[in-house]
């Protein structure tokens, strides 16, 4: 015996790319890469659907704008036929397409990517995704209802007493835009807490899924800016490739320190940070994404006395983050995804029992 393994199967891509241009560069990208092998090249949605359930590939490289069904119906359909992970590969300098890339991925899409500006002048736009592709290649998926979002309908979680926080920070990665849309479009306008919010994405896509997010909320959606304080019912993101905190007097402030684990945004950065300026004040909540970004800071923040929820793995669409929250002992409580906005309803209402919508969707306080 050699002593030797066999190679890792490579990951089978179908690329869907209406342009011939961007077709034969995504063809060579995937060819020239070891860990990938092309299985098929199509030019429509229609195609893609056709050949699907006959090759069966791992992964699909998906464009948005396509002649007949777009990217975002085509996503619909083989997520509710034969899931398979997709990578959305879109434009993001088009309002257009950004609005069909985010919907795309809250219909079961998995991330989006963006066409680098010059195809042909480097390899560092086509080795991203490339990696995403193989990443998202691993990432096993669920059949999606065509006619309906997806829920759940939680049983009541009690609210445990001496809470009294001031603010809400919240992190995802891969699968984060459906789950902020579901759980942020349950919240009311009157919300009592400001929102600071990481969602690992491009960073030429975070200005569009701010707009998009805005328009799945009562609450205001915008990203956040150096120096801002932090107001109530709204909801603040951290920009493209740059590290969002808290800082004294409830003040954003945004660096570009290195990246943390890989990450920029890093949600340990900012969990950690309300650690230090408002402790048991706060309330963090970590949710589906890929890798352990998230879990030392929320164990500071559980660390000071705050609170801390992670989402259940029934519901993450990964559960690498909070599964390694939980694993660290950072977490108070895991909650499937449709129980955390009841929950955090549940907590605000304790607290403001004059408001209209106080106590509507939470069980009684433990």
């Amino acid at each position: 015996m050699s002593g030797s393994f066999p190679p890792p199967r490579r990951a089978r891509v179908l690329v869907v790319e209406d342009s011939a241009v961007v077709r034969q560069v995504l063809v060579r990208l995937v060819r020239d890469d070891p860990r990938l092998e092309l299985a098929e090249a199509v030019e429509t949605a229609e195609e893609a659907l056709r050949l699907v359930p006959l090759l069966r590939p791992d992964v699909i490289s998906m464009d948005v704008r396509l002649p007949g069904m777009d990217g975002l119906e085509a996503t619909r359909r083989i997520m509710s036929a034969c899931p398979t992970p997709i990578v959305i590969v879109s434009d993001a300098s088009t309002d257009p397409a950004l609005q069909v890339s985010m919907n795309a991925l809250r219909s079961g899409a998995l991330s989006v990517v963006e066409k680098p500006a010059g195809w042909l002048s480097g390899p560092q736009g086509g080795a991203a995704i490339a990696t995403q592709l193989y990443i998202m290649s691993q990432v096993p998926v669920i059949r999606r209802r065509l006619s309906a979002e997806w829920s759940v309908t939680p049983a009541p979680v009690p609210v445990p007493r001496g809470l009294r926080p001031r603010v809400l920070a919240m992190a995802a990665s891969t699968g984060g835009p459906p789950a902020f849309s579901h759980i942020l479009g349950a919240l009311p306008a009157t919300f009592p807490w400001p929102i600071v919010l990481v969602q690992h994405m491009g960073a030429a896509f975070m200005e569009g899924f701010a707009a998009w997010l805005g328009a799945q909320t009562s609450l205001s959606v915008a990203l956040a800016r150096q120096g801002e304080r932090l107001r109530p019912g709204h909801v603040h993101v951290a920009p493209g490739d740059t590290h969002l905190l808290v800082g004294p007097g409830d003040e954003i402030r945004l660096s570009h320190a290195p990246a943390m684990g890989g990450q920029r945004p890093s949600a340990s950065m900012l969990f950690s940070s309300l650690a230090r300026e408002a402790g048991a004040d706060a309330v963090g909540v970590l949710l589906t994404g890929m890798g352990e970004d998230g879990a030392s800071g929320l164990a500071d923040l559980r660390g000071a006395g705050g609170y801390t929820i992670a989402e259940d793995r029934s519901t993450s669409v990964v559960h690498g983050m909070p599964g390694a929250a939980e694993r660290m002992g950072a977490v108070c409580v895991s909650l499937p995804q449709g129980a955390i906005a009841s929950h955090l309803l549940g907590i605000a209402g304790a607290l403001h029992p004059t408001t209209e919508w106080a106590g509507m969707l939470e069980g009684p306080m433990s």
